[in-house]
């Protein structure tokens, strides 16, 4: 990474936006919480500490705006998004069936969790940050980082036997 923090958070972006994503469930809510991070970051650039890790600072600024976000919905409601996925084009219908029915059951299994188990999520087992750093960024204990995260990773595993054996179920069904 480079010595210059402005050119270091671009080199972030596609970490910033898969963490974005997975705490949102949206790409286009993701892409927003970037751009909000993003935009925070560079007017607090000064509050970056030479020699610490920026992208620890980063994760940290998005994870505290999406936490500051779910606050005021608590506040105003729900918002409906009445956008329908992009066209496909050109690609082979069954691999982008089986790859988006796939996205689709960790995506709706992630929203299952609670809220600090997909924090952990992805942080870890997306983004690749340690234990250690996921613990600094939100801010908690680190045994509590190892409980959460064992008991996420029980519940996706929970969540996806059931959905299999869901699918299974239908496809008897149909038979």
């Amino acid at each position: 990474m480079t010595s210059d923090p402005r050119q270091g958070i671009v080199e972030l972006l596609p970490r910033l936006r898969r963490f974005s994503y997975a705490l949102t469930g949206d790409p286009e809510k993701g892409d927003d919480l970037v751009q909000e991070g993003c935009l925070r970051a560079f007017a607090r650039l000064d509050q970056w500490q030479p020699g610490t890790r920026l992208d620890s600072w980063m994760f940290r600024i998005i994870h505290n705006i999406w936490i500051d976000q779910k606050r005021a919905l608590k506040v105003r409601g729900a918002t409906v998004d009445l956008d329908d996925a992009p066209e496909l084009m050109g690609m082979d219908g069954r691999d982008v069936v089986e790859r988006r029915l796939t996205l689709n059951r960790v995506l709706d299994a992630m929203t299952k969790l609670p809220r600090e188990h997909r924090e952990l999520i992805a942080l870890i087992s997306i983004e690749g940050v340690s234990y250690q750093e996921a613990a600094e960024i939100l801010d908690i204990p680190i045994g509590t980082v190892t409980s959460r995260l064992v008991r996420a990773r029980r519940a996706l595993h929970a969540i996806a036997i059931e959905g299999v054996q869901k699918v299974e179920g239908e496809n008897d069904a149909v038979r």
